[in-house]
């Protein structure tokens, strides 16, 4: 079965508890089971990985060439995750950068991404659905496996 890999970096792992008024009160294990519920159509599986450390979502990226696609919350990574982006750019599939607020709404420090201008597409303010729009194009951008 094939996997779509869902990855988080730092201070996602506490979404839900994490102000709420800017992120919602969706934790990250009720974004995952939604992204699973958007991709179980094509026989898809989700891979999830949170990790606080750039080098452990390097690893999971080098560890995941196999999968179908990545939906990736960089989080405050996006700002100077360069050992990220490079990870990214030898990533082969097609990925989506996500963010639950808008970020250009925010502190100037937010309105710039490094790893946004290799990604295969970039969705930010529309809270948790984002991550569910973001299923929707990487299965629209993946063609359908012949068995």
């Amino acid at each position: 079965m094939s996997e779509l890999l869902l990855l988080n970096g730092p201070n996602l792992g506490i979404l839900g508890h994490r102000e709420p008024e800017i992120y919602g009160t969706e934790t990250l294990a009720d974004i995952a089971d939604s992204i699973s519920e958007e991709v179980a159509e094509r026989g898809w599986k989700v891979k999830q990985v949170q990790h606080d450390v750039e080098g452990e979502l390097v690893r999971a990226i080098q560890e995941s060439y196999d999968t179908v696609g990545a939906i990736v919350n960089p989080g405050a990574l996006m700002i100077a995750g360069w050992s990220l982006r490079d990870a990214l750019a030898n990533y082969p599939r097609p990925w989506i950068e996500v963010h639950i607020s808008n970020i250009w709404a925010r502190e100037s420090f937010r309105h710039e991404s490094v790893i946004a201008p290799i990604a295969s597409g970039f969705i930010a303010g529309l809270g948790a659905d984002g991550y569910r729009l973001a299923a929707r194009a990487l299965m629209a951008k993946t063609p359908v496996e012949v068995r």
